[in-house]
């Protein structure tokens, strides 16, 4: 590894670089785990109020815009897993630090010893108010259970068979009434449809505790926390027009931009406008919106009946937590971490907080078995005779459903393949003993050798029994179905003994025996699942590969075809074909398309990048294989998890659900050397003889910036004769003095300078476009007309429309985030490590962003001692999920004996 210049550098000089006037640093302008803010701060990544709009009274307002779903596929790096803090502390991902609390704990972790059940009760009891008893003692018996299965005094099976869902106070004065819903709680998840093969209770797997009551019963009107003295005198309602209008005018009156509109409607529904009226904090459902403008939003409108203790405001806070805690990989959060997060935001009852939504099904109830030293997690069931230590967990139904449907999907893929067919052999005079001995027939020899069977077999039924069966897949005259190649066992064994590496031979034999195959590689260990497709269609399978990004299609694409064979036919299709992306396989503009039942029509699907995967994502590929599909899941275990919550791969392969093969071929050149000890917790020298790793230190972010746009615009060009435009920045976060914001602005204007004339962008400028959170597009400004900006992607032709570039789909893309870059490679990478952002570096970031580069890696290193401390002890920003548990859960369900045995 090489500190020396490259030919032709100069010193940094003194000047400032464009875009750094704003030197916060991403731990300071972040949330828990190190998030880099966004240049306004105001609002989360994952999307914003338009820029120049006006914050509600009361509230600070965004200064500028960010893109929808940006959190998502790009969000301040620091925040790529914040772990639970990001929900414990209750802020968001990227919001500024100025004016916000710190030092909050862990969503892991307690924040005091939890009361006993019998004090809790009582303590909650004596809060209640005549008007309320009742369903204040129903909501303290809650919360009490919760306590005590928490703090071991009761199991916590008994705290869904007990849990009484709370009477629904009557609404304030002020709001229209709601009949209270009848009937009691029900436990259980809501499961998929019957194909699922294991069968769940809550009490059993943790299922959500979901009670009967109306839809969205979180968001509608809720009592407010009793008061004493007089009430003060509400505000006169205002009188809402229907439609997008309405919400303009509710949104006017309270002193919101009128640009929330649009997105309120489309959150809020049909009605939107009477529904936030009765209730202001629903506006904390629209993305980009904090609790302070919606607290100064409801001020508006309410006046001074307006408070902290409202309970609207609690049931909308309760929901915002969860999304924030999404935002940063969290598929759930444990009731300890949430309490603490309310309590934060001057919720002055958590408790009941939690109660209430748990008891109108905004949130769902889960319970996981904590890890045992020195074994695996198992899911707690109610036949245990010692009673194991859970957790309990409360989560959104999106995202539980989306576990939920994985686990399943995944259980019905290995339980509904069906095995290779062994080599057939000529057992037929051990067939005839096996019948005579099973009592089936009987079949005597006559005097001239012809076979005679007895005990009422006729010569019909003989002449069938001892004609050869037809294989199980071969058609008949009348039918027309088209049958799945059923190769055997001999020739799945063909082509593994063809493989050209061992590995590669493995896979194929597991992928031959198994429904459900994890594998494991680095760069070079791609060709592996290749020559497993080109294996499988060489068999007469319908095999395909998905790739996370369009680049990793064009590299399966490239293996493919080094993998097909030298003796394929002419018009045989191009082994490229089968190269495919997740986003294109599943929407049909790639693969096979779709059978007449809406399944993909493949018998074997090979999916790369699987720690890209997002538990949504995941969810629909799953369902949409049909039964007997094979699927492989292939990725590197060191890399980043998927910019939406969950961590599919990685609990995966630590529930060990299914075979796993781990390649063993590595990655060459010092490159691959470099990347290799980080994957094990070591950064070290390696030899560079061509200046393939070049260390390049900085003393400060403005430095940092210089000798990025310098290795960018003159050195990598002049040294490597690779073109700006094929070099990649990537850097921790979007906000401080070294983030995306920053480098984007100093590189544009030395590369490609303009007045910004199409919404900030001009002809030529690099950009990163996010049609949905998690996917992030490198593309090329070509133009923009009144249907919007005009991109080439990869050699497509997109369009964005005007108001997706309003909003913040495309950015300037000279520099991304680790999050960004994941599932693409360049030939060549300038990682930038600037000292302010050492908070959001990990191993698996630093691995990431290292393994980026084909040809050449420099890295701007301001971190210091920071980078090895990252890579020896952090190794990634732990996540709160329930698939492992999930999946562990179908493995035991699998293995325990039924009545019948």
């Amino acid at each position: 590894m090489s500190t020396d210049r490259l030919a032709g550098e100069t010193p940094s000089g003194q000047e400032a670089a464009p875009g750094t006037a704003e030197a916060r640093t991403p731990d300071d302008a972040a949330g828990p785990g190190g998030a880099a803010a966004p240049e306004s701060a105001a609002a989360p990544e994952g999307a914003a109020a338009p820029e120049g709009a006006a914050a509600p009274e009361g509230a600070a307002a965004p200064e500028g815009a960010a893109a929808p779903g940006e959190e998502a596929t790009g969000r301040e790096e620091g925040a790529e897993a914040a772990g639970a803090e990001a929900a414990a502390s209750g802020e968001e991902p990227g919001a500024e630090a100025s004016g916000e609390a710190t030092g909050t704990p862990s969503a892991g972790a307690e924040t005091a010893a939890p009361a006993s059940g019998a004090a809790a009760a009582a303590g909650g009891a004596a809060k209640g108010t005549p008007a309320s008893g009742s369903a204040k003692a129903t909501a303290d018996a809650l919360a009490a259970a919760v306590r005590a299965v928490e703090s071991g005094e009761r199991s916590a099976a008994s705290f869904f068979n007990d849990a009484p869902r709370p009477a629904r106070p009557a609404a304030p004065a002020t709001q229209p009434a709601k009949a209270t819903p009848q009937g009691g709680p029900q436990a259980g998840p809501t499961g998929p449809g019957p194909e699922v093969t294991r069968q769940r209770t809550a009490q059993q797997t943790g299922g959500p505790a979901r009670p009967d009551g109306p839809e969205g019963g979180a968001t509608g009107p809720a009592a407010a926390p009793a008061t004493t003295g007089p009430a003060p005198a509400p505000r006169p309602a205002v009188r809402a027009l229907p439609g997008v209008e309405g919400v303009r005018q509710v949104l006017a009156a309270g002193g919101a931009p009128a640009t929330l509109a649009e997105q309120t409607a489309e959150v809020l529904g049909e009605r939107a406008a009477e529904a936030l009226g009765e209730d202001p904090w629903l506006l904390l459902g629209v993305p980009g919106v904090r609790p302070e403008q919606a607290d100064g939003f409801a001020r508006a409108l309410l006046g001074p009946a307006c408070g902290p203790g409202d309970e609207r405001r609690a049931q909308a806070l309760v929901g915002w937590l969860l999304e924030q805690a999404a935002l940063a990989g969290h598929s759930a959060l444990e009731a300890a971490a949430l309490r603490a997060a309310l309590a934060q935001r001057s919720v002055p009852d958590p408790d009941d907080a939690l109660q209430a939504a748990i008891a109108d099904g905004a949130v769902l109830v889960f319970q996981d078995a904590i890890d045992e030293p020195g074994g695996r997690a198992r899911p707690a069931t109610e036949d245990d005779e010692e009673e194991q230590p859970v957790r309990v967990l409360l989560g959104l139904d999106r995202f539980a459903m989306a576990e939920e449907s994985v686990a399943d999907g995944l259980a019905r893929l290995l339980n509904t393949f069906e095995a290779v067919a062994e080599p057939t052999q000529d057992t037929s005079s051990a067939e005839a003993g096996e019948a005579t001995a099973g009592g089936e027939a009987t079949a005597e020899t006559t005097a001239d050798g012809e076979a005679q069977v007895t005990d009422g077999d006729t010569a019909g039924e003989s002449s069938a029994a001892t004609a050869p069966a037809p294989a199980a897949d071969a058609p008949t005259d009348d039918d027309t179905t088209p049958h799945p190649a059923r190769p055997s066992a001999a020739a799945w064994e063909a082509v593994a003994a063809a493989a050209p590496s061992p590995s590669a031979a493995e896979l194929i034999r597991a992928a031959a025996h198994s429904g459900l195959v994890a594998h494991t590689g680095a760069e070079a260990a791609r060709a592996e699942p290749a020559s497993l497709i080109a294996a499988a269609r060489s068999l007469g399978l319908r095999a395909f590969g998905a790739a996370h990004t369009e680049n990793g299609r064009r590299r399966l694409a490239a293996h493919l075809t080094d993998s097909a064979p030298e003796t394929t036919a002419t018009d045989s299709p191009d082994p490229a074909t089968a190269a495919v992306t997740v986003s294109g396989l599943l929407s049909g503009r790639e693969g096979p398309g779709r059978d007449a039942d809406g399944a993909l029509a493949l018998d074997l699907l090979v999916v790369l990048d699987a720690p890209q995967l997002d538990l949504e994502t995941a969810a629909l590929l799953v369902e949409s294989l049909t039964d007997g599909t094979r699927l492989v899941l292939s990725g590197d275990p060191g890399v980043l998890w998927s910019a939406g919550p969950g961590r599919l791969f990685a609990d995966l392969l630590a529930a060990r659900f299914c075979p796993q093969v781990a390649s063993r071929t590595p990655d060459f050149g010092p490159i691959g050397e470099l990347v290799s000890g980080i994957g094990i917790g070591e950064l070290s020298q390696v030899e560079a003889p061509g200046k393939e790793v070049v260390i390049v230190p900085v003393r400060d972010a403005g430095e940092a910036v210089h000798r990025t746009v310098q290795l960018v615009a003159d050195s990598v060009p002049r040294a490597f004769g690779v073109p700006a435009d094929h070099t990649q920045v990537i850097t921790v976060g979007h906000g401080g003095a070294a983030g995306t914001r920053a480098l984007n602005a100093a590189l544009k204007e030395r590369l490609n300078p303009g007045p910004g004339r199409f919404g900030g962008f001009d002809p030529g400028d690099r950009v990163a476009y996010t049609p949905a959170p998690g996917r992030t597009v490198p593309g090329t400004v070509t133009g923009a007309d009144a249907s919007g900006l005009h991109l080439d992607c990869d050699g497509s032709a997109v369009v964005v429309p005007r108001e997706q570039v309003g909003t913040g789909a495309v950015r300037h893309g000279w520099a991304l985030t680790a999050h960004q870059a994941a599932g693409t490679r360049w030939p060549a990478a300038v990682v930038v490590l600037p000292g302010d952002a050492t908070g959001g570096l990990t191993r698996a970031w630093v691995y990431t962003a290292f393994s980026r580069g084909e040809q050449h890696l420099s890295v701007v290193q301001g971190a210091d001692q920071a980078l090895a401390r990252a890579v020896a002890e952090v190794p990634v920003k732990e996540r709160t999920t329930r698939l492992r548990s999930l999946l562990q859960q179908s493995v035991q369900s699998g293995e325990e004996p039924t009545a019948a045995d």
